[in-house]
């Protein structure tokens, strides 16, 4: 299993062969230490758990952090996925992957704020006619029965700032000694967003 935690830096482009620019995204993946390996005898599950971003300095790590001095950890799941060789201080680096691996990237978009219907789900505005001004306004919420707003009905409200996945992300180039992943396409979040790289075994 292939799996790194990473920290969004920007995005750009790459040129092929013929020409033809290709956007890419460009991510700090790893390197990350085993913390915590998890079986099912002790815990219920078999997981393992990996920290990213060591914190250097001990006046900013609090007690429930000095055992394990990372500003993120994560934990995955190790059924069937063929890591139960690894060992606790064990380090996962960009190696992992290779140019034209296919990865799967998860982490928190932008938010937007509060926002209204037309812009949170694409409404369509009311006609502009017969001096109408609130032409964005949501239109009717309800129904006759039952007397009350369905719950999940699409309203104003918080956009954005919810964790969003993004499959089939194709491996463009990778930087051993730099740490940098370069993914085609776009992935969740703005720069230095924390994010989860995963693929799969061959």
């Amino acid at each position: 299993m292939k799996f790194l935690l990473g920290k969004k830096i920007e995005m750009s482009q790459t040129f092929r062969e013929d020409g033809k620019n290709i956007p890419v995204t460009l991510i700090e993946a790893g390197p990350c230490f085993v913390t915590q390996i998890k079986k099912n005898e002790k815990d219920g599950y078999e997981a393992v758990q990996i920290g990213f971003k060591k914190i250097e300095k001990e006046t900013r790590l609090k007690k429930t952090l000095r055992s394990k001095p990372y500003s993120h950890l994560r934990e995955i799941r190790i059924k069937d996925e063929g890591l139960g060789e690894l060992k606790e201080g064990d380090q996962l680096n960009i190696s992992l992957f290779n140019e034209g691996d296919l990865v799967t990237v998860s982490g928190v978009s932008k938010g937007k704020g509060f926002a209204g219907a037309v812009k949170r789900w694409s409404f369509v505005d009311k006609a502009k006619a017969h001096g109408a001004k609130d032409m964005r306004q949501l239109r009717s919420t309800g129904s006759r029965y039952p007397q009350r707003v369905i719950k999940g009905r699409h309203m104003a409200g918080h956009m954005g700032h919810e964790r969003v996945t993004v499959k089939h992300l194709r491996v463009i180039k990778v930087d051993k000694e730099n740490n940098v992943l370069a993914v085609r396409g776009a992935v969740p979040g703005a720069r230095g967003t924390l994010l989860e790289i995963k693929g799969k075994n061959k």
